[in-house]
């Protein structure tokens, strides 16, 4: 049995651009030609070639040329004579002449001292010459024909998208391997993993449904950020059902000839047909999948537009239980067209969130087993500073945190290496021979430590985890980290305006200290402000506007962007809270300061001989 499914593996790892039939017909019409033209050669061309460099004479000059001292060689044949003589011009030239019953011939010969001999007559092996005249020159000709069709078919684009290829779909199938993703490999994502587990399921034990008369779901759409492990849930998806996965990408759809894409998609769910049980991955399909215009005149992309309604097509005339399954992915699900979201075609969505904090200290712990580790690591302490990242940046934490312990020449990656690559990621690496003048040096201090003397002096605010005044190539010339203790999915009014006061910290002690006001809190000013805005528009936390929503977010996966649906007098009005949001914030961390103004000099200080400070070091002289 094992034997049997290692055959259709090895049947499976095939590309979609075989051999088709109108292939086969131009290789037969190759093979006759080129048969024709042996035929040609055999017959016609090659004896007359020969014939052409021998001369046929009489035997009486034959007999001539032999006593006149001419002829040097002579070869007795069965039907002729065929001998070597010196022409008029003194070159060696080769004779022919009919066979004579002549008994004096040999006498002849030996008076003139000619060499000759006879030929001793052989049968040849018929099946050596049809190897030699036929088998031989046909097997060069097709190897040569095929070493040119191949060239030609690269240089003409007949490879994955070419000129060639019209109407293949060049989607990738893979098989079971020993390097084949499943459910172990992915990590912070245990609802999506459960909703895809029914699937695997199905495709195990099919019958077992069927007897209840429940359906598998035709259709999977996976929906989230970028970066999130879509695409690895759907490789680990076939790789726990062990079926062929055909996995293509929605933009390989889109050609410039209309009905191409529709003869993809149709080429497609054949093979996946001829397959089946399998699973089809089409990754971005909001590509293809885009809502249809409605009306308007020269009716937008006519090619997309096919390209969607042959999917359609090819989702309705499939059946549920025969075992095709599609997944796709996307994280733009708000513009996807209806009728592809419908029961029958997408039956399910499942969501592919952004990892909470015990997803992203799972994710950190199956990436690390791919390098060697300090086994004193705490993935809690490094999840926790990585709020809001993705399975990919964190994957890319831990690439750097290798890379960091190889230049420092460690033999393992420490936990040092990963806070360094935390803050490489978040605001790019340090500039240590940026060259700062000891005035500005001073001016960064007193802002960062604005920043974390406001955070520490507020209630609900996160603790300060790190201060320094290193230059980062993000163009940041310090920060202040804050860490979290623990998971938040809720934030109060009360914590959302304590950040913004935080925010405002950094301008504040700049007031304070030197009496005047810098470029550096441009970054600050574009949080504060954003932060108020959603206040104001989104969350319904204001007193005028109540719980109307004011602001539109769309793309919610693609950054969010947002767009206000309100007459121009209300975006004044909403100007104008947002305003007394960001002076009161102002108002409140300058109150702040001044209360501590002896902590923020001597914390300054440290900061500016010392570079870079921990949270418990700040706290300690805080509290001191």
């Amino acid at each position: 049995m094992a034997d049997d499914k290692n055959k259709n593996n090895r049947k499976w790892n095939v590309n979609l651009n075989n051999e088709n039939p109108d292939n086969r017909k131009r290789t037969a019409y190759y093979l006759l030609m080129a048969l024709s033209v042996l035929m040609f050669l055999n017959y016609f061309a090659l004896p007359s070639y020969l014939n052409r460099s021998v001369e046929e004479v009489t035997y009486s000059t034959f007999l001539n040329q032999v006593s006149t001292g001419d002829v040097s060689e002579v070869k007795l044949e069965e039907n002729q004579i065929t001998f070597v003589a010196t022409d008029d011009a003194g070159d060696k030239q080769v004779y022919i002449t009919g066979l004579i019953d002549d008994p004096t011939l040999v006498t002849r010969l030996e008076e003139a001292d000619v060499t000759f001999s006879k030929e001793i007559p052989t049968e040849a092996s018929p099946i050596l010459s049809i190897l030699v005249s036929w088998v031989l020159p046909l097997l060069l000709f097709w190897g040569l024909g095929s070493l040119l069709g191949k060239q030609m078919a690269k240089r003409m684009g007949g490879g994955a998208g070419g000129a060639l290829s019209f109407g293949k779909s060049n989607a990738k199938v893979y098989v079971k391997a020993d390097d084949a993703k499943t459910f172990k490999d992915v990590a912070g994502q245990d609802e999506a993993k459960e909703a895809l587990s029914e699937v695997v399921d199905y495709l195990h034990q099919p019958k077992k449904y069927q007897d209840i008369g429940a359906k598998n779901p035709k259709g999977i759409l996976l929906v989230g950020p970028p970066g999130t492990g879509k695409t690895l849930l759907a490789r680990a998806v076939a790789g726990e059902a062990d079926v062929p996965f055909f996995s293509i990408s929605g933009s390989e759809f889109v050609e410039m000839f209309v009905g191409r894409g529709a003869a993809k998609v149709r080429d497609l769910f054949k093979e996946a047909n001829e397959k089946a049980p399998c699973i089809v991955f089409i990754d971005e399909i909001d590509t293809i999948g885009k809502k249809r215009d409605n009306g308007s005149f020269g009716g937008g992309n006519d090619e997309r537009e096919q390209t969607l309604n042959q999917l359609l097509a090819e989702m309705d005339g499939f059946e549920a239980n025969k075992g095709i399954i599609l997944l796709a992915a996307t994280n733009r699900p708000e513009s996807l067209d209806a009728a592809l979201l419908r029961p029958g075609r997408f039956d399910r969505r499942v969501p592919v969130e952004l990892p909470d904090l015990a997803g992203r200290e799972a994710i950190l712990k199956v990436h690390a087993t791919n390098y060697k580790m300090d086994p004193s690591i705490n993935y809690n302490t490094i999840a926790r500073a990585t709020s809001g990242a993705s399975g990919a940046e964190l994957a890319n934490i831990i690439n750097e945190g290798g890379l960091r312990a190889v230049r420092e020449g460690r033999n393992a990656v420490t936990q040092s290496d990963l806070e360094e690559s935390v803050e490489t990621v978040i605001a790019g690496y340090q500039r240590k021979n940026a060259v700062i003048s000891p005035k500005e040096k001073e001016i960064v201090s007193y802002h960062e430590i604005g920043h974390a003397l406001v955070a520490a002096k507020q209630t609900d605010s996160a603790p300060v985890h790190k201060i320094t005044i290193i230059p980062r190539t993000s163009g940041a010339l310090g920060y202040t980290m804050q860490i979290e203790e623990g998971e938040k999915s809720l934030m109060t009014k009360q914590e959302l305006f304590n950040k913004i006061v935080t925010l405002a910290g950094g301008r504040a002690a700049e007031e304070i200290v030197f009496g005047s006001i810098t470029t550096g809190a441009s970054n600050d000013i574009e949080q504060m402000t954003k932060m108020a805005r959603a206040m104001i528009t989104r969350y319904g936390m204001s007193d005028t506007f109540d719980m109307m929503q004011i602001e539109t977010q769309t793309n919610k996966y693609l950054g969010g962007d947002t767009s206000m649906n309100v007459s121009a007098g209300m975006a004044e009005q909403v100007d104008r809270e947002v305003l007394d949001i960001i002076k009161l914030a102002h108002e409140k961390a300058i109150a702040i300061l001044n209360e501590n103004r002896e902590k923020l000099h001597e914390l300054s200080h440290h900061l500016l001989i010392e570079e870079t400070i921990t949270g418990a070091e700040f706290m300690k002289i805080l509290e001191a």
